[in-house]
């Protein structure tokens, strides 16, 4: 297996090209960009002289783990999807993190992220997890990402419910395709939570089937731009809240009605109903009251 130190640096010919004047040393010490996609490695042993990096590559390799990056803290981007991790650690002094991609791991409970609050962007999807296992949040990860998170993507997760993430008041796109959600309900009230959602692609989840989905997310989402790769139509929203509020001023409108009517008298067994109650006896069909007997 391969480890990522900085002696592999420097027999990568993509890296470290000698400029005159300029050591290895020094070209380490400006190094702001590293590239070690899809060779192999499995470990990040000491890269603590690149104080200056604000890009990291490591997608389509096999780590395991997330380890010896506290130094990295000019860090932007992290790039470590297609790898074998499955816990997400020594993070914590990524504190300029701006974009963590971890699509295609081994990861079933998002947590270590407290203390990125200037993480915008996180890529959680396709994670090769058991059958009978989900993508679960930390709450206190969460309450971390609150205010800055706005993009997050959990595709194929085996995700059936969402409403831990009502705290990201952020979230700008939101991406859950291929997984098991199945409330719209609970989507609808999610909207609320997010004032500033634009985008948000449920494709492939059970709740897609249910009736008028579309138009009730459109309806509920003023802010919605793009649902499941479609653009929402301004025009089509306007229609549907129009719709909505004539529906409901309609029944609200019934209702008062239903409530408002006069108390009706009506036949029963021959008696109506006010004289049965009044205890009056009447004759025939048209309710004449009989006051006596014929001899």
């Amino acid at each position: 297996m391969v480890h990522l130190t900085v002696d592999l640096i420097a027999k990568s010919r993509k890296h470290f090209k000698k400029k005159r004047g300029l050591s290895f040393m020094e070209y380490l010490r400006n190094l702001t960009h590293l590239y070690f996609s899809g060779k192999n490695i499995d470990s990040i042993g000491d890269l603590s002289v690149c104080r200056n990096l604000t890009v990291l590559y490591l997608y389509d390799n096999h780590i395991t783990s997330i380890h010896n990056l506290g130094f990295a803290s000019n860090l932007t981007h992290l790039y470590m999807q297609n790898n074998d991790i499955a816990n997400i650690d020594d993070l914590h002094d990524l504190r300029r993190l701006s974009k963590l991609y971890l699509g295609g791991n081994r990861i079933s409970v998002v947590e270590g992220l407290e203390g990125l609050h200037e993480l915008k962007e996180l890529h959680l999807e396709n994670q090769r997890l058991a059958p009978e296992e989900k993508l679960l949040f930390d709450p206190t990860t969460l309450l971390s990402l609150a205010e800055s998170l706005c993009v997050l993507t959990i595709d194929n997760d085996n995700v059936d419910g969402i409403r831990d993430l009502a705290v990201l008041k952020g979230l700008q796109h939101f991406s859950a395709t291929g997984n098991k959600l199945r409330n719209i309900e609970e989507l609808e009230e999610m909207f609320s939570h997010w004032p500033r959602l634009r985008l948000m692609d449920l494709s492939g989840n059970p709740v897609c089937k249910k009736p008028k989905y579309r138009d009730r997310l459109i309806t509920e989402c003023k802010t919605l731009e793009i649902l499941d790769g479609k653009e929402v139509n301004s025009l089509t929203r306007q229609f549907l809240v129009q719709w909505k509020a004539s529906k409901q001023a309609r029944k609200a409108t019934n209702k008062r009605d239903v409530l408002s009517e006069p108390l009706l008298s009506y036949s029963l067994t021959g008696l109506s109903l006010r004289g049965w109650a009044l205890g009056i006896p009447m004759n025939g069909p048209n309710h004449v009251p009989i006051t006596h007997m014929e001899a």
